[in-house]
């Protein structure tokens, strides 16, 4: 989810949803050990917050861990599953589920570092390493290093040959397989990721598993968070409303604009808020064509929203 849930992206998902757990998009230790910015700020209405790192580097990533746990998150996910040429480059993602050993030492020494979970999101496999015998190989060496939770995307992951998007969509599911590590480790927490778009299919995934993670499907339609709650989390709160959640994103918008942020930052993760509806075209049409202008506040969000509700 690179560049897709940064800090404005998951305080729109938690106005719709108190419970779920949002993770950051991939931060790698270079950015925040060395670079510029800084990469982990967050606000304090995003709690329960996962921190996703990238990197291979035991002493970066203990390091990391500790800035972590000083900064609030209440957990750290290392990123063993993405595939692009970005992290391979940086010999971080995907490409470490060849070597566990490495990815256990991390786990160990970050622990060790740091008084809150480490986690591990991966892959099934990767190019020809894809069996099940793989798999279960990378879970044993790496829950001996006391890692608790897998997150698994149910796909193997093509390091050369197919872009990152390709990667999301052509390696066929295998969610038995996932299914299949809980049964070998049943102390463990497993959790399943890929190709889930409703919380029915979350609902029979959790027959078999822990949890369920969903990235894309949420960024294209967010309104559906406004029901996990009641569906995940069995709750019985009342259902907000498109214009509730206009609303409450409005002051946080304005106070970001205030200080010296562009309004686009913000809105261009709310452009599926209405997908669905009459006039939803017009809507993201509105939010992209007028909110990188000087000037542009929450006004520009209503605005777009009349657009829907006049069509």
């Amino acid at each position: 989810m690179l560049d897709w849930t940064d800090r404005h992206c998951r305080y729109f998902y938690r106005v719709m949803s108190s419970h779920t757990v949002l993770y950051t998009e991939m931060v790698t230790t270079g950015a925040i050990l060395f670079g510029k910015g800084d990469y982990l700020s967050f606000n304090d209405a995003e709690h329960p917050l996962v921190l996703q790192l990238g990197g291979s580097d035991v002493k970066a990533m203990t390091e990391c861990a500790k800035m972590a746990e000083q900064y609030g998150y209440d957990e750290i996910n290392i990123n063993v599953g993405c595939p692009s040429d970005r992290v391979q480059n940086g010999r971080f993602g995907a490409c470490l589920m060849a070597d566990p050993q490495l990815v256990a030492e991390c786990v160990n020494e970050m622990q060790a570092a740091a008084n809150i979970p480490v986690t591990v999101k991966s892959r099934i496999g990767i190019d020809d390493l894809d069996s099940y015998e793989f798999l279960h190989n990378f879970i044993e060496v790496v829950a001996q290093a006391d890692c608790q939770h897998f997150i698994i995307h149910a796909r193997k992951a093509w390091l050369s040959g197919l872009s990152p998007k390709q990667n999301r969509e052509v390696p066929p599911l295998d969610y038995g397989r996932v299914y299949q590590i809980k049964k070998d480790f049943p102390e463990l927490e497993i959790s399943i990721n890929g190709g889930i778009k409703t919380f029915e299919e979350c609902n029979e995934h959790l027959k078999h598993i822990d949890g369920v993670m969903i990235g894309r499907e949420i960024y294209q339609n967010p309104y559906m968070l406004t029901q996990a709650d009641n569906a995940i989390y069995l709750q019985n709160n009342p259902i907000l409303t498109r214009l509730e959640i206009v609303e409450k994103m409005s002051p946080y918008i304005d106070d970001y604009v205030v200080n010296g942020g562009r309004a686009w930052h913000v809105l261009r993760h709310m452009l599926g808020l209405c997908n669905g509806l009459p006039g939803a075209r017009g809507f993201r049409r509105y939010l992209s064509e007028n909110s990188s202008q000087e000037g542009a506040d929450s006004k520009l969000l209503l605005e777009a929203f009349n657009r829907v509700q006049q069509t």
